[in-house]
């Protein structure tokens, strides 16, 4: 099973900016889809955005032109840039890989803006 190890999340202020990375420990490239989730204190998990292997990409509406996603395969690592951030954007971010049907999820990294 390829494990997914987030890094990169800290303390911001609002307004700043913040690079997540997710380092699989085999090919990216195997997978169908590669994604950022983000679970918010007390509140549900949530889709932030999503790349295809063939570079599809999926925004959440309250991150579209703030983040980016972006992925490198001969690094087998996904990124993402966060702009402008804000303290919604307060949250544990996960990443998720899927092949084949299966999923699998990272540890998270802890994300916190102040204002």
């Amino acid at each position: 099973q390829v494990q997914l190890v987030e890094s990169g999340g800290g303390l911001v202020q609002a307004g700043g900016s913040l690079s997540l990375s997710c380092a699989a420990s085999g090919s990216i490239f195997s997978f169908n889809a590669m994604a950022w989730y983000r679970q918010p204190p007390g509140k549900q998990r949530e889709l932030v955005a999503a790349i295809t292997n063939v570079g599809i990409i999926n925004y959440a509406r309250s991150v579209k032109g703030r983040f980016i996603i972006s992925k490198d395969n001969r690094k087998n690592t996904v990124y993402l840039q966060m702009n402008s951030l804000k303290p919604d954007d307060t949250a544990v971010y996960y990443c998720q890989g899927v092949r084949s049907g299966v999923t699998s999820w990272g540890q998270g990294t802890q994300v916190t803006v102040s204002s």
